[in-house]
């Protein structure tokens, strides 16, 4: 293994233009702007045209964090792309993007581990940044089509998700102890039911391929595995909770976010969150958080960040940051 880091060199994200309302929500299925925002924090969510595909949304984010890198594509040697809404079944949503951004013959592949999907996807590429002598900047992107697989007659999800793409630019560094830090990842695949898209069952091959969630479920487990996490994370790190000037969330539910914070005795005031206008974007959850809580300015040089996310599967980690 190599002496030195992995940094964020550039952060980018994306938005489609299209922005749904609860009150426009309230005139598609039996809810209220009220019912919405009292259970879950969101006010409205972004939703992609129907003609804009996923790789579409990543071609903007990783666009924007090269441009915030202030590097080209010739500089990429490494592409890593987490979704679950791919284009197509195959090839990856990383190799049509890699044609996109014209970046021919550097390695690239998809990951699906749902919301978590992004912080396993920095864990792999700062692995192979600083084990090998292959890579030197990575592309890492999360990006999300959620609006393609909601079913928008039901108002215990359709409320909760929208659309969006977030990228990262990772570069090795020689200086040390600075950039991505270390990362907690879990997982457990025993009930897949309780958050899944697709047939569970071999018979339910027809059925329509929505998300299907038990709320109460998902509550319990994310904030017990995200807590799980972050303790773990700041004690193998000989870290304390006062010493994170920055907690970034997975952007689930705001009862979910405050409750994680309660739980930690985590001070909101230094927890970033946007979901009442963006909502529920999976994998693009906590690069898009991650680059508007850098535009403003909610850590500065030498502070440690903690990035934390559960998804289906399920699955969870956090990350820790000490920005350089």
């Amino acid at each position: 293994m190599k002496q030195g880091s992995v940094i964020i060199r550039g952060v980018g994200s994306y938005l489609p233009r299209k922005i749904l309302t609860n009150h426009e929500l309230a005139s598609m299925v039996d809810t209220s702007d009220e019912w919405i925002r009292t259970r879950t924090g969101i006010s409205q969510r972004h939703i992609a045209d129907a003609n804009e595909v996923c790789s579409d949304l990543a071609h903007m984010a990783s666009k924007n964090a090269l441009a915030d890198a202030h590097l080209q594509t010739k500089d990429i040697d490494l592409l890593i792309v987490s979704t679950i809404t791919h284009n197509m079944v195959f090839p990856s949503l990383a190799a049509i993007l890699q044609a996109k951004l014209g970046l021919r013959n550097v390695m690239s592949f998809d990951i699906n581990a749902t919301c978590s999907g992004f912080l396993y996807a920095l864990e792999i590429a700062a692995h192979l940044l600083q084990n090998g002598n292959s890579y030197r900047c990575a592309l890492v992107v999360g990006s999300e089509k959620l609006s393609s697989i909601v079913d928008w007659e039901d108002r215990s999800t359709c409320v909760l998700f929208g659309d969006a793409s977030g990228a990262f630019v990772l570069e090795y560094t020689p200086a040390e102890h600075v950039g991505i830090l270390d990362t907690v990842l879990g997982a457990d695949g025993s009930s897949p039911e309780k958050l899944y898209c697709g047939a569970l069952q071999p018979t339910d091959v027809n059925t329509k391929h929505f998300m299907k969630m038990n709320g109460q479920e998902v509550f319990k487990n994310s904030i017990y595995w995200m807590r799980k996490s972050i303790e773990e994370l700041l004690k193998r790190n000989h870290l304390k909770k006062t010493d994170v000037a920055c907690l970034i969330p997975h952007q689930a539910n705001l009862r979910i976010i405050q409750s994680l914070a309660q739980s930690l005795d985590f001070p909101m005031e230094h927890v970033f969150y946007n979901l009442d206008t963006v909502g529920n974007t999976s994998s693009a959850s906590i690069p898009v958080a991650f680059a508007q809580a850098k535009s403003a300015h909610y850590f500065h040089s030498g502070d440690y960040i903690v990035l934390v996310a559960f998804g289906g599967g399920f699955t969870w980690g956090a990350t820790l940051i000490k920005w350089p």
